[in-house]
């Protein structure tokens, strides 16, 4: 087990890259064109995913939610004495939302436009989707003016001058920033699942899938039970058990619950589906005569009926006669393809001009992950994704001595992280479009806070203080207090 100065050494660590970006609008404000050219440490070595990270991963979220008919996009990858690059929440997604917002707001300064404006005139509109984009993406759902809608109303942002002013009277600088983002949602598309029938009253919803916090036993023994109409306390969820020899990848990209989703429902399909056949010879009709509802398959327009569990005990006792040739045990495999979660994302910040300090005072997100399986789950990812995004915004660093290589922030010590006490109030809300690519019409969800933190927290900083417009994270208060007075 390594220790903590150990972990700093050897971890992977992420998001070490320099980008410069181009974007030409017309005499109108219209975008016509980006260029990126995106440089990336991948420290001494390559580690799972790190080139795949700043090439496919940051490349698919362009152009965002706006509508740029020519992308030309160039990645170089180097390596340097630096511990590993690998995925970190995000993986690629908030790099590429990062540049492209920073850029749009600039874009605003230089024209002397509202950013606001510049946006709403550039949004792919609802009529235009499933929408292809440059980079050979198909966005199949999505209404982007309707999420960057909510966001502005939810954010107060008509009052916003008010509150700047208010501010100002308390010697505090104040800024708002926006960021409109969209991501990709899905990678490594395979998943399977599997419902056994152990004949004890309950179902077994077996996942290869392991959870990291994503509470996935709440959110699938709830899916199985919605779909076969019998109670969550009947569904047991085993994860990971390797006796069951389930397809599976990693909890990872925001994918388990459209890829495990997708493989459940499926599941349960394929089940039932060999129900209907089994109970058609035990209740002694035509499988066209047979409908299943609320955790019983009945004949259709007669009381003859048998309960799904009793069903599979039957079918179990007939499989070992060799009356059939299997049980209602059920396993499958399902690809599911990729979605596009999006966002509109609204930070403002108060400054102290005299230390340097700054503040997260408001905080509103809103997001499309399509159709919502857990509410307070989805606002449980949001939180934690923020709280991520405020850290590389603000503070985390990784410090390497430029004569030695050493690493400089090996410890909690030097290495500064967000507490609890610096988180802002999040006011969410969700604007959903079902995706059309799983059964489900769920998107991601578990990356959003991150993708959409760090261009909202630094263009708000910039909104508060112009010469901060072209700051680097994290924008600590020295970098800030030298911006005050100009330096």
């Amino acid at each position: 087990m390594s220790t903590r100065s150990e972990s700093f050494l050897t971890d992977n660590q992420a998001r070490d890259t320099v980008t410069e970006a181009e974007l030409a609008l017309d005499d109108k404000g219209k975008f016509l064109a980006l260029r990126v050219r995106h440089l990336c440490n991948i420290g001494a070595f390559v580690a799972t995913a790190g080139i795949n990270l700043n090439t496919n991963n940051f490349a698919r979220c362009l152009p965002a939610m706006y509508r740029i008919p020519r992308i030309d996009v160039g990645v170089r990858c180097v390596f340097s004495n630096t511990t590993q690059i690998g995925p970190y929440r995000g993986a690629g997604r908030p790099e590429a939302n990062y540049v492209l917002e920073r850029l749009v707001d600039e874009a605003a300064r230089m024209l002397n436009v509202d950013p606001l404006r510049l946006r709403r005139k550039n949004l792919i509109p609802k009529s235009a989707i499933p929408y292809k984009t440059a980079v050979g993406t198909t966005y199949d759902s999505g209404n982007f003016p309707a999420v960057v809608d909510k966001a502005i109303e939810l954010s107060d942002h008509a009052n916003f001058a008010k509150r700047r002013r208010e501010s100002k009277k308390q010697g505090k600088l104040r800024g708002l920033g926006i960021c409109c983002m969209l991501e990709h949602a899905g990678a490594l598309p395979t998943e399977g699942a599997a419902l056994f029938f152990p004949g004890d009253g309950k179902v077994i919803a077996a996942l290869g899938i392991g959870s990291t916090g994503q509470g996935h036993r709440t959110v699938y023994a709830d899916l199985v039970a919605e779909k076969l109409g019998i109670e969550p306390s009947q569904v047991v969820v085993r994860q990971g058990d390797s006796q069951f020899e389930v397809a599976s990848n990693a909890s990872v990209a925001s994918r388990g619950t459209m890829t495990v989703g997708s493989a459940v429902v499926h599941s349960i399909d394929v089940m039932l589906e060999k129900g209907r056949k089994i109970a058609s010879h035990v209740l002694e009709a035509a499988e066209s005569d047979i409908i299943y509802d609320h955790g019983t398959f009945t004949v259709t327009g007669t009381d003859r009926r048998i309960s799904l569990l009793d069903l599979a005990a039957k079918a179990a006792e007939m499989a070992k006669r060799n009356e059939i040739a299997e049980g209602l045990d059920t396993k499958v495999t399902k690809d599911t393809p990729q979605t596009f979660p999006n966002g509109c994302h609204i930070a403002e910040v108060e400054i102290d001009a005299a230390t340097g300090a700054v503040d997260v005072v408001r905080y509103t997100a809103v997001d499309d992950c399509g159709f919502v399986l857990n509410h307070m789950l989805v606002e449980g990812q949001l939180h934690g994704a923020l709280a991520q995004g405020l850290g590389q915004a603000l503070f985390e660093n990784a410090v390497y001595d430029s004569a030695s290589g050493q690493l400089m922030a090996g410890s909690f010590m030097d290495y500064a992280m967000p507490r609890a006490d610096m988180m802002p109030p999040v006011e969410g809300a969700e604007v959903n479009d079902p995706a059309t690519t799983n059964p489900l019409g769920v998107k991601g969800v578990g990356e959003a806070g991150t993708t959409g933190a760090l261009a909202a927290i630094m263009n708000a900083i910039a909104d508060a203080v112009p010469g901060a417009a072209h700051m680097d994270m994290p924008a600590t208060p020295e970098k800030i207090w030298a911006a005050c007075r100009g330096r």
